[in-house]
């Protein structure tokens, strides 16, 4: 291996392509570097989107609910009134009958009497 000679073009090709494969490494590197850097400043920017959208939401379901509820006391409201009216006519018409029973039970009597009295005595049996 003493006299071991290397043509100057190899040496000189090998050389360029140590030279260009540093160059494309150091490329490579600077592009993931800007890639990262990307990354980091779209993740930043989407967590401050999500948080946003969060906070739109929470206060859009929040008026939502508040209409909800609301409705429901409006409901509740005239339920309760339509409840009143209700018991209201039910009362009446227990009443109703009451006075229906009362005057039947008056007929009744009336009758009862009227038939007395238009008996004719049956004197046949001794009395």
């Amino acid at each position: 291996m003493e006299n071991m000679k290397l043509p100057i073009a190899l040496v000189a090709a090998l050389a360029v392509q140590l030279a260009g494969g540093v160059w494309w490494v150091s490329q490579q590197a600077a592009t993931i570097e800007t890639l990262t850097e990307d990354i980091e400043i779209l993740t930043a920017a989407n967590d401050a989107s999500e948080k946003t959208n969060l906070i739109r939401d929470v206060e859009q379901n929040s008026e939502n609910i508040e209409e909800m509820i609301d409705i429901l006391v409006e409901w509740q409201e005239e339920f309760e009134e339509a409840d009143e009216e209700l018991w209201d006519e039910v009362d009446n018409m227990v009443n109703y009958f009451t006075q229906l029973v009362q005057l039947q039970s008056r007929v009744k009597t009336l009758e009862n009497t009227l038939e007395y009295l238009t008996r004719t005595p049956n004197f046949s049996d001794g009395r």
